[in-house]
């Protein structure tokens, strides 16, 4: 457990400290905001009452509610931490369990569309080239995953958000400077997320859900 809390305090003690130290330092901030395409592999579901099987999930991204995403990212200038960020990162994922699933769970529902709501702190790292518009870069980082979990199965309904775990993150994209303010960017998005939430009938459910997408999105600096 001792562990546990400080997998999810690190990102917010390390966010926190950059953030109130970014002012005194050279750098610019960027807000960005996406959607693009999201899928997950199968996962195995473990419950508690000994059910287990393997769930096969459907993204669905651009269906109600869509996949989206916010982020905030401090750009580093100069020194040692030139062309260094630091991003605290928000993405709206979601599965839905497929037909086969459900069907071979003995379950009428499960999926989590009101998201799993992943919110990671990233460091960050970009590549520019002279002379260009482009500018290549990557990105890795670690937070928290919080599902709105919806089960519904013989002995009762769940739906409810809760928190879920810890969550990785990796992501590399390129960005396209439109003006001195303005970008847009395309980027590849991974998250391993460790799902731990509690269902009906006091039982608990685990798996473990990879999101892969792929990002369009546009940046504002400032």
């Amino acid at each position: 457990m001792r562990t546990l809390t400080y997998l999810f305090a690190a990102p917010a003690v390390l966010g926190a400290s950059l953030i109130f130290a970014a002012p005194s330092m050279a750098g610019e901030w960027e807000l960005s905001t996406y959607g693009g395409y999201q899928s997950a592999p199968h996962s195995d579901v473990e419950v508690s009452d000994g059910t287990d099987f393997n769930a096969g999930w459907e993204g669905k991204s651009f269906a109600m509610p869509l996949y989206w995403g916010v982020r905030g990212t401090y750009w580093f200038e100069g020194g040692q931490l030139e062309n260094l960020g630091i991003s605290l990162d928000f993405s709206h994922a979601k599965v839905y369990a497929d037909d086969e699933t459900l069907t071979k769970a003995g379950w009428e529902h499960f999926e989590m569309t009101d998201g799993i709501n992943l919110l990671t702190v990233n460091a960050l790292y970009r590549f520019p080239i002279e002379n260009s518009r482009f500018t290549p870069y990557v990105g890795a980082g670690v937070g928290i995953n919080v599902p709105h979990i919806e089960v519904t199965r013989p002995s009762g309904t769940t739906s409810e958000y809760q928190l879920g775990g810890a969550t990785l993150q990796a992501q590399a994209g390129v960005k396209f400077d439109i003006t001195d303010r303005w970008a847009a960017f395309v980027e590849y998005k991974g998250n391993y997320s460790f799902v731990d939430v509690d269902i009906d009938s006091g039982d608990s459910l685990k798996t473990e859900i990879f999101t892969n997408a792929v990002n369009i999105g546009v940046s504002f600096k400032f």
